[in-house]
């Protein structure tokens, strides 16, 4: 018989080149396979910290993404009007120029003018330290519209939160809860980690509206009413004290939970910690029977304290936990209705939560230190671990929700002990740790120092003298306060507004804020275009760097194209988002495992370029020349401070890990080494690390900390009541009188829960959600042409009722409205969903035009955004007022408060979704109709 002669084994490739991945936030390890000095293959690191040789589809799909037709080739400049997608490439001397000129001058008068907000980078350290010496206060990054409500509420309660900053104890847990998770962030590490607690026999319970991805393999799931988390976690705290089934030993030692607060109504630090002469908070010492510094050697606190002072009885942060948690209205019974979770069922968690957390305690024989000098010859363990994500944070009250999750945690001592959740270097830190919001500018300046951070009190805000906003985002104001992050998505708005103040320049690095990452969509791509009554566009300049043709290079005035991910060096830092597991610290690098085959930089290296034209501090020598080749020049010679840079590894002679003079030879080691570096933490200090002297001493010597800075849990938070203070007529620095309420009613110091901005809509009663799906990252993976057969279009999945109720069939389609406009789309049954909740996958949808696609693509033609529903102010209330459809404490979107309604309606005859945004021309053309190739 004749058959084929087969090479069963091709030679993959000639060189395999250690790098780390960009396909999504998990940063993996990969091997990328070069073969004739052109990508061949991609496959997981198996040496790598964080993945272990594990990729996903996105992973392996990296060579598509660094192909892909869409690749912007060279600086352009806009020759056609904003959005009509029309551009003339040019140089790179003449791209600087441009950006030059708009920029030289109003940094000479000026530099508030400059708006410079990026995406979801990993460089924000080094981009937002280029925004410090340009001088302006207008930088933040994407987190005001991801999960700033996640991180700010986690490091305000216990100084770190999920994802970047901890993990589960994945080899000890026994139970593991999932809250608000979709499958799109830290995917490889969740999936390894549900497959390892799943062989060890660990339950997993999900908690979400909608059960795909991890929550359908969870083991019980709650389709919990969205917006409506923190009343279930409150409900649950609520049976566990109840029942005594809480750690009050480890509340007594390491929290505030004995803490006395003020209970005096005439002083000015009403409901504020007591506090020694040397601002030490007190405790109530059981034994000696007085008050007593709560850091003492010696103290014994005593969670039932009271100490009476002239007729005042001061009480400590557990007696008022008791008094609000006890009350009947976080019974299972009086939330039920309103979660969707059956009183049985909140018992029932409940219950497996306490049995699991005290029945099947951990007890490890391994002696440790606190920081007050106590001796422990164990670390016990509570074997009870929970993650959660955007789910619980994107809601209008997200903030107290996340604090909530923290406390459940934290009252059954599940927080940095063994089977618990676990916090990875460089956390955990309080949130004094870290700095405050500068605002301070001048012409020809740098700013007066970070413009992000964690305020304190009202005195942190981010006000000009007049009380007016100093940010155009208007972030750490009245109005939110605690905006650790910033508010990107506030910033076109404001812009286009002119509130508080006009500028000239926006300056946006990967952040696709024409399309899915802004609310009000259509509205937004008006705002960029938008020209005054001179016929000027109203923001004057964009400039926009990207490494694709997306939907938002459109509407810019200038390009500086970025390189692809494996074409670029990046650096994945301690000063940044490390890829450090709880039992080490680690950091990574990228570098141009391939060359650039366009005229394009890398963005970083670009700014280094124009930090030096403009004479940017830091960016220049003394004689004016520039300081840095490049951003790997900047990686390796660059100090934050003396012995601490960019990144940790072999520095000084080569052997010094953490601390150490810059090394020449930095980079070439990393790769050497795959890539990473990774520091062990000593056995002995690897839990309890918040009190751990072990871990406090070892952190100080790689360079974490200055000093070793043990601190108490917070689940009392003080500047929350600082800002009640103010709202009570308390201090110099005022609220508005319209804000007075809403601070005093939402900023509570112990974690509550209060409906979502949507509570009161009227017609629209139904929940819409979106979720990213696992095989896509934001934009980007809606172009790949491996993941587009994996998600080419979103259908609008329904539940049963709602299905039914409307006479849906297969095919058929709706009109979704909420108050701010409506979609018509295509329609899906799915049985697995929060009864009154329909969703749809995240940014499949594109608008012709971008990305290199064909005008007959499905991802245009099928698939839809549901942003185009969602409005950046709230609908008007009869106050005369727009209030901002965020978080009033953070002011992170509040994107998953949109409720709608539904309507069956005929499929369009052309079956494009709707509305229809039109065309924009392409500057890269269209991909061809097949994307193939073959490395020989």
């Amino acid at each position: 018989m004749n058959q084929p002669v087969l090479d069963l084994s091709p030679q993959v490739s000639d060189e395999i080149r250690k790098t780390t991945c960009y396909m999504c936030a998990c940063r993996c390890g990969i091997d990328v396979h070069i073969k004739d000095g052109k990508v061949a293959y991609i496959e997981g690191n198996r040496d790598h910290p964080v993945n272990r040789g594990v990729l996903c589809a996105k992973g392996s799909a990296g060579i598509m993404q660094h192909n892909a037709p869409s690749r912007l080739r060279a600086p352009m400049k806009r020759t056609g009007p904003r959005g009509s997608g029309q551009f003339e490439e040019i140089g790179w001397d003449e791209a600087y120029a441009i950006a030059e000129g708009w920029l030289r001058p109003i940094r000479e008068t000026a530099p508030e003018k400059l708006a410079f907000f990026t995406g979801r980078d990993q460089s924000q350290s080094f981009t937002s330290w280029w925004a410090q010496a340009f001088g302006t206060p207008n930088y933040a990054a994407h987190g005001g519209f991801c999960s700033v409500n996640m991180a700010a509420g986690g490091i305000y309660t216990m100084g770190g939160a999920f994802w970047e900053f901890g993990q589960p104890d994945w080899d000890r847990t026994r139970l593991f809860i999932l809250f608000g998770v979709a499958e799109d962030h830290d995917s490889n590490p969740i999936k390894m980690g549900l497959g390892k607690i799943k062989k060890n026999g660990a339950r997993v319970v999900g908690v979400n509206p909608v059960r795909s991805g991890y929550n359908a393999i969870a083991d019980d799931w709650f389709g919990i009413t969205p917006g409506t988390d923190g009343l279930l976690i409150l409900s649950l705290v609520h049976c566990l004290m109840k029942a005594g089934r809480i750690d009050l030993e480890y509340l007594r030692d390491f929290t505030d939970a004995p803490v006395l607060i003020d209970a005096d109504p005439a002083s000015p630090t009403h409901g504020l910690a007591l506090l020694d002469d040397d601002g030490h908070k007190l405790v109530w010492d059981r034994t000696e029977k007085r008050a007593r510094c709560y850091d003492a050697p010696d103290v014994n606190p005593d969670l039932a304290g009271v100490w009476e002072v002239d007729g005042i009885r001061h009480r400590t942060v557990f007696q008022h936990m008791a008094e609000k948690y006890l009350s009947p209205e976080y019974a299972p019974e009086a939330v039920a209705a309103r979660t969707g979770i059956a009183a049985p069922r909140i018992r029932a968690l409940a219950a497996e939560i306490a049995r699991v957390a005290f029945d099947e305690a951990i007890e490890l024989p391994i002696p440790w230190t606190d920081f007050r000098g106590r001796r422990h010859e164990t670390m016990k363990g509570r074997p009870v671990a929970m993650h959660a994500m955007r789910g619980i944070s994107a809601h209008a009250n997200g903030f107290q929700t996340c604090r909530a999750l923290h406390l459940l945690q934290i009252i059954i001592g599940s927080v940095e002990t063994p089977g618990g959740f676990r916090f990875k270097p460089p956390y955990p830190k309080p949130a004094t740790a870290h700095p405050k919001p500068h605002r301070r500018h001048a012409p020809n300046a740098p700013l007066d120092g970070p413009h992000l951070g964690f305020v304190h009190g009202p005195e942190d805000l981010a006000l000009r003298d007049d009380g007016t906003p100093a940010r155009i985002d208007k972030a750490f104001t009245w109005e939110n306060p605690m905006s650790a992050h910033g508010m990107m998505h506030m910033v076109i708005s404001n812009a286009h507004a002119r509130d508080p103040y006009r500028i000239d320049t926006l300056f946006i690095y990967m952040a696709n804020m024409a399309w899915n990452s802004s609310m009000n969509t259509s509205g937004t791509m008006a705002m960029l275009s938008d020209t005054d009554e001179n016929g000027d566009y109203v923001i004057p300049h964009i400039i926009y760097s990207d490494a694709y043709s997306s939907e938002m290079v459109a509407y810019a005035d200038l390009i500086l194209p970025d390189t692809t991910y494996l074409e670029r060096h990046d650096c994945i830092s301690l000063l940044d988002r490390p890829i450090c597991e709880a039992e080490a610290a680690a950091d990574a690098i990228r570098w141009p495992v391939v060359e650039p085959d366009r005229n394009v930089r890398g963005f970083q290296s670009a700014l280094i370029d124009l930090g030096a034209r403009l004479g940017l501090p830091g960016f220049v020598n003394d004689d004016g020349s520039q300081k840095f080749a490049d951003y790997a020049d900047y990686i390796v010679r660059h100090e934050r401070r003396p012995g601490i840079g960019p990144l940790m590894g072999w520095r000084g002679n080569g052997e010094e890990t953490g601390r150490g003079a810059p090394n020449p030879q930095q980079l070439d080691r990393y790769i050497d080494n795959g890539g990473f570096c990774v520091a062990h933490i000593p056995e002995a200090a690897q839990f309890y690390k918040p009190w751990n002297m072990a871990y406090q001493e070892w952190a100080v010597e790689i360079g974490l900390f200055d000093k070793a800075s043990p601190y108490l849990f917070t689940l009392w938070c003080e500047p929350l009541r600082r800002f009640q203070l103010a709202a009570e007529g308390h201090g110099p620095i005022q609220p508005p009188d319209h804000l007075r309420d809403r601070i005093r009613a939402t900023m509570d110091p112990l974690p509550i829960w209060y409906p979502p901005g949507n509570a009161e809509d009227g017609e629209y009663t139904v929940h819409a959600l979106t979720q990213r799906p696992m095989a896509m990252y934001h934009s980007w993976g809606g172009q790949n042409a491996w993941l587009r057969q994996i998600h080419g279009h979103n259908p609008m999945y329904l539940p049963t009722d709602l299905w039914e109720r409307h006479g849906f069939a297969q095919g058929d389609w709706a009109r979704i409205a909420s108050p701010h406009g409506n979609i018509t789309v295509p329609v899906a049954h799915m049985p697995a969903l929060n009864g009154n909740t329909i969703w749809t996958w995240n940014a499949i949808g594109k608008r012709r035009g971008a990305w290199g696609l064909h005008d007959n693509a499905p991802e245009s033609n099928e698939g839809f955004l549901l942003n185009h529903l969602i409005h950046e102010l709230m609908p008007p209330r009869g106050d005369g007022m727009r209030w901002s459809n965020s978080d009033p404490i953070t002011g992170q979107a509040a994107w998953f408060d949109l409720k709608v309604k539904v309507e069956r309606v005929v499929a369009p005859a052309d079956r494009v979704t709707r509305p229809d945004t039109g065309a924009q021309a392409s500057p890269v053309g269209k991909g061809p109709d097949e994307l193939a190739w073959v490395v020989k």
